[in-house]
């Protein structure tokens, strides 16, 4: 299938995934740092954006989500290419050094690293929101409504500006892929961290009110704390993220 996507740089390939809700355009602030050194290619997961949700039967699981995104490397002249990803990203990212698709990951807040599958949660927050979008995005242009609708996935809310905003309420609202991929993530976890034979980093944001850093890692992963950031740090610090997944996919 074909996905969405935006490519800008030279280097070494970085394929960059975005987190569950959002769509390439959340790595907007680190862009132009990762491309002065890196063959950047930022994509839509299936269901997000720009791409088509996943077809058949089968659960759109991270797995899933990871091979298809490996069926367009070939397309775009890439073996093995560094891959950073956040939250939902960041599990896909795992996935595809696990079936040995990557030659580095950089996983920021990465999901399914969970003890045990989650409880199934109702989308009623997305629906809330994906029905009253238009009210939302006036909502947004202030600074108190920006606050309060970005609060709980950036540590600095302040510092996402209006386009940002809105790009990241819209992508989460018109997410034709959300409820079957949250329902798929929630229902499982990734298995297999010690397996992977490729450089890993794990960064954890220093604020995270959607993820936990697990207790136990293994000693193969190497951590690191994105001091005052939250789940999706690249409006936080776009500096410190730039650095960090440059230096991921340098180990």
């Amino acid at each position: 299938m074909e996905l969405a996507l935006d490519r800008l740089g030279a280097g070494p390939p970085l394929v960059l995934l975005h987190p569950l809700g959002a769509d390439r355009r959340v790595w907007a602030p680190v862009l132009d740092r990762l491309a002065a050194r890196r063959d950047v290619i930022a994509l839509d997961l299936p269901g997000f954006g720009g791409s088509p949700a996943l077809n058949g039967g089968a659960p759109p699981d991270p797995p899933a989500l990871a091979r298809a995104v490996a069926d367009v490397f070939e397309d775009l002249g890439v073996e093995r290419p560094h891959v950073a990803g956040n939250s939902l990203g960041g599990w896909v990212a795992l996935e595809l050094a696990l079936a040995r698709q990557a030659r580095s990951v950089t996983a920021i807040a990465p999901a399914g690293l969970w003890s045990q599958p989650l409880m199934p949660k109702r989308g009623v927050a997305h629906a809330l929101v994906r029905a009253t979008l238009p009210l939302v995005g006036r909502l947004l242009r202030g600074s108190g409504g920006r606050r309060l609708a970005l609060m709980g996935i950036v540590a600095h809310p302040e510092r996402v500006p209006l386009d940002g905003a809105l790009e990241l309420v819209r992508a989460y609202a018109t997410a034709s892929g959300f409820r079957k991929v949250n329902d798929a993530m929630r229902s499982s976890r990734f298995v297999g961290l010690e397996r992977i034979r490729v450089p890993v980093t794990l960064a954890w944001p220093e604020h995270d009110r959607l993820v936990a850093r697990p207790a136990h890692l293994p000693a193969t992963a190497y951590s690191v704390v994105l001091r005052g950031c939250g789940h999706v740090p690249m409006w936080d610090d776009p500096e410190q993220v730039a650095r960090v997944v440059l230096q991921g996919s340098s180990r």
